[in-house]
């Protein structure tokens, strides 16, 4: 299933939702009207499923440069009326990171449009951060008196500069103002934030760390089932099995025991986790009861525990468990796509293809099972892969199928890996310059490209120059 924002993959706008490599080469071709407003939908609705791991600004920002593409659509964006009342990075930090892209391809107008909205926007710090790499020190030492005028001179105001200039990504700005002779008042205003950051973290590191379990088996078990009793949503079950490590002797296997079968929800989870973790030997029978109990905090517990152990025993029961349909079984499944040999590759692949039809190409826990196909099924794998590489939304998701048919499909040189060299993820690119096939006159011209781009990637870039300089064969 598609989700309903995420048009659909043989589509324009599908490809380049996506970041596939085939987007660009389809909006070169397509009138340049449709190209730049299938682009700027998804400048303006990030159209990623995890912004955080995901790359799409880099692959934007080439796309608006091939295309000439004016920044009017992204400007009236950023200042729209409610960005001062409810400043949303989510709704804004795409746009914000392909303008800081365009600006170091030397687009002034991006650059202008940066300083501006870190002068007078919501998001500002994400723009300051970008115009920290990009800008030069006139331009940022302009936007001094401005972005210290954000906080007032109140007790209030100077604890959030403080917060400001702790919490900077990139510091650079922030030295440039507090060393600013042609500024006085925010040069004197940056140092003392600059020095109440230091002095909060000398605080930080002398003040009590909170409340603390007593020194005992019970007193651990009991402090992590009234964190849970008093805060629902706080989770002392991975704490308190810390603590049971230092705490629990001999003695108090049976209690720990009785408290994994029996014990009330975060005891028992703490208590499971200590035992799996000791390798205890009735710690996978205990894992198997409680992977069928109603309690999910008990649930998650019971697999997050069986995912850290991986020897023969544990190999063993994940064979037998790898045909369950619940949580248990996916977390079976994905353990021997890590670590399983080839007897494994039926039950690996079978995990696939039934989390494929269950959830699609983007459910959960599809990543580890991929991986594990494309080293242990081979061929076999070779149509679904494909299927995933295609269909599914998330980019990080595409390179891990991509890296699982390099190894699979043997058509992979002359194929997908031609069109990942325009690929929005860098690790999805750095495998196509090492596999893509040179019999397409495109990719010597991509080569070269990626090669002489001063915003890609260094990983990236030695991988081109050291195909260049090979003379193009594939490795």
């Amino acid at each position: 299933m598609f989700d309903p924002d995420i048009a659909p993959s043989g589509t324009l706008l599908g490809l380049l939702q996506r970041g596939r490599g085939d987007g660009p080469l389809h909006a070169l071709a397509a009138p340049r009207a449709d190209a730049l407003a299938a682009l700027e939908h998804c400048v303006l609705r990030d159209p990623r499923l995890d912004w955080r791991v995901e790359s799409r600004s880099l692959y934007y920002a080439r796309l608006y440069s091939d295309l000439e593409g004016p920044l009017d659509g992204i400007e009236q964006h950023l200042f729209r009326p409610d960005d001062l009342i409810v400043p949303d990075e989510h709704r804004c930090g795409l746009a914000l990171s392909v303008l800081g892209h365009l600006a170091g391809y030397g687009r002034r107008d991006a650059l202008n449009l940066l300083r501006r909205y870190a002068a007078t926007g919501g998001c500002w710090e994400w723009a300051l951060d970008e115009l920290a790499v990009r800008d030069g020190e006139a331009g940022l030492r302009a936007l001094g008196p401005a972005v210290v005028a954000r906080f007032p001179r109140t007790p209030e105001g100077d604890a959030a500069l403080a917060r400001a200039v702790r919490e900077a990504y990139e510091p650079r700005p922030w030295q440039l103002w507090a060393e600013d002779a042609s500024h006085p008042a925010t040069a004197e205003r940056v140092r003392q934030a600059t020095e109440q950051v230091s002095f909060d973290r000398w605080q930080r590191q002398m003040r009590s760390a909170g409340p603390t379990p007593g020194w005992s088996v019970g007193a651990v078990l009991e402090w992590a089932q009234q964190g849970l009793d008093a805060h629902p949503c706080a989770e002392r079950d991975q704490p308190a099995a810390r603590c049971l490590a230092a705490v629990a002797g001999p003695e108090d296997r049976p209690a720990l025991l009785d408290a994994a079968l029996h014990g009330p929800s975060a005891a028992r989870a703490a208590a499971l986790r200590h035992l799996a973790d000791r390798r205890d030997p009735k710690c996978l029978d205990l894992i198997e009861a409680a992977a069928e109990a109603v309690d999910e905090r008990v649930v998650r517990a019971a697999v997050e525990s069986f995912a850290r152990m991986y020897d023969d025993a544990a190999m063993a029961r994940a064979r037998c468990w790898a045909v369950r349909t619940d949580p248990l079984g996916a977390a079976a499944a994905r353990m021997l796509a890590r670590h399983g040999g080839p007897a494994d590759a039926d039950l690996v692949l079978a995990a696939l293809r039934r989390t494929v039809q269950s959830g699609g190409a983007d459910a959960e826990g599809l990543d580890p099972l991929v991986e594990g196909v494309g080293r242990l099924a081979a061929c076999r794998a070779a149509p679904l892969l494909r299927h995933l590489y295609r269909e599914t939304s998330s980019s990080q998701l595409r390179g891990t199928a991509a890296r699982a048919l390099a190894l699979a499909d043997p058509g992979f040189a002359a194929g997908f890996a031609v069109e990942c060299l325009w690929d929005c993820e860098e690790a999805t690119r750095e495998l196509a310059a090492h596999r893509a096939a040179s019999g397409d006159v495109r990719v010597l011209t991509q080569l070269r490209r990626l090669a002489a781009d001063p915003a890609e990637e260094a990983e990236v870039q030695t991988a081109v120059r050291g195909r260049l300089s090979s003379g193009g064969t594939s490795r």
